[in-house]
């Protein structure tokens, strides 16, 4: 269940406590808030849930319609005068929704509706699983839920936060350890965190470790999560306590996979946050011994590797104990990760305006370093608040 408070009160259930509608499984923490909602108006819309196929499927339906629309909202400028690659059609016959495009496509390529996406995954995958296919093809097909099919880049932003709501719609039906399902509630934690929807990714990504625990789910999915978690309580402020979470799931990855894309993401998440508590000399030392491996098991442009690069980097330039060398380095650094970066992704890609805005910070802390103290102050000013 995503739906973890009270319809009433809002208070926190848990995943299995409280009090539900016996006509369409509405949860709420005891029978005065089930009362005060009927009575508020739930009267008028029980039948109605419980025909759209629960709470939870309601809650989904409603919340991938809104989802939609801002994604089509975010993308309108973009997007027109543009067809759907998929229907070749402008606005959805069915649904009227308007065009997106999150991913690194260029030019004319790329464009389409949420609607469009979605449904073309739901049928590859449900071909696949006919077909009693490999995992290796299931996965590839599955990968179409947050993958352009086109540019082979992940979307992001508003229109990832859009198809994981269509994920989990159209798989939370299913039974709870069915691995599909449990990859849909995945994606929609990860779609919420890249719309900063952190609040509700929070409550996601704890339904989901607690629900991968209690299935018996392999060990790196346990650790997948307990690592997203760690993301979203970084977005909370609580560092420390994502720390805590980095350093044990790195730990264990390091241990079971060895030199495996599980653990460089756990190094890069862990050296992240280490950055993000001025713990300088550890991130740079984890991330001196796991860039080269990156580069040999994933490539030199590969996402991870060269979110790595640019971690680093800031290891180097945010430091105030910085040497002149440790500046030079960084901006060697950034302006070689950033000319790959706006290649394979693009110029609007948020990777891209990321990194061209620390190459920024880190030059001007160079010149600042190798210039007298009053133009150093006018670069302070000019670049201190990116």
């Amino acid at each position: 269940m995503i739906l973890t408070n009270c319809a009433a009160c809002a208070a926190p259930l848990g995943l299995a406590l409280g009090k539900k509608c016996g006509r369409c499984s509405t949860r709420y923490c005891g029978p005065a808030c089930q009362k005060q909602h009927w009575d508020g108006g739930h009267k008028e819309l029980c039948k109605k849930i419980k025909k759209t196929g629960g709470a939870e499927q309601y809650n989904a339906n409603r919340k991938y319609s809104e989802a939609v629309a801002v994604a089509a909202e975010a993308c309108a400028e973009d997007t027109k005068g543009q067809t759907c690659y998929i229907c070749t059609q402008a606005l959805h016959w069915k649904t009227k929704e308007g065009l997106v495009r999150m991913c690194a496509c260029r030019g004319t390529a790329g464009f389409a509706h949420v609607s469009c996406l979605a449904e073309q995954a739901k049928l590859l995958y449900a071909e696949a699983e006919e077909n009693n296919l490999d995992w290796k093809a299931k996965n590839a097909r599955y990968n179409r839920w947050h993958t352009c099919s086109l540019c082979e880049q992940m979307y992001h932003g508003v229109v990832r936060c859009a198809l994981g709501w269509a994920c989990w719609k159209t798989y939370l039906g299913r039974p709870e350890a069915d691995e599909i399902r449990c990859n849909a509630m995945n994606q929609l934690g990860l779609g919420l965190t890249a719309a900063n929807h952190h609040d509700a990714a929070l409550s996601v990504k704890q339904a989901e470790l607690s629900m991968l625990r209690r299935v018996g789910a392999p060990v790196e999915n346990i650790l997948g999560a307990q690592s997203n978690l760690a993301m979203t309580y970084r977005a909370f402020g609580q560092h420390e306590q994502a720390l805590d979470l980095q350093r044990e799931v790195y730990s264990v990855c390091l241990r079971l996979f060895g030199e495996h894309q599980h653990t460089l993401l756990a190094a890069n998440n862990y050296a992240s946050t280490l950055v993000k508590l001025q713990r300088y000399q550890e991130a740079r030392s984890l991330l001196r011994k796991m860039i080269p491996v990156a580069r040999r098991v994933l490539g030199e442009s590969e996402e991870l590797t060269l979110k790595m690069r640019w971690i680093y980097a800031r290891a180097l330039f945010e430091d105030p104990g910085a040497t002149l060398d440790d500046l030079r380095e960084a901006v060697t650094t950034l302006e070689n990760t950033a000319r790959t970066v706006r290649r394979v992704f693009g110029g609007a890609h948020p990777d891209t305006v990321e990194i061209e805005g620390r190459l920024l910070l880190a030059r001007a802390a160079l010149r600042a370093r190798e210039t007298p103290s009053s133009e150093a102050d006018d670069l302070a000013a000019r670049f201190g608040s990116l």
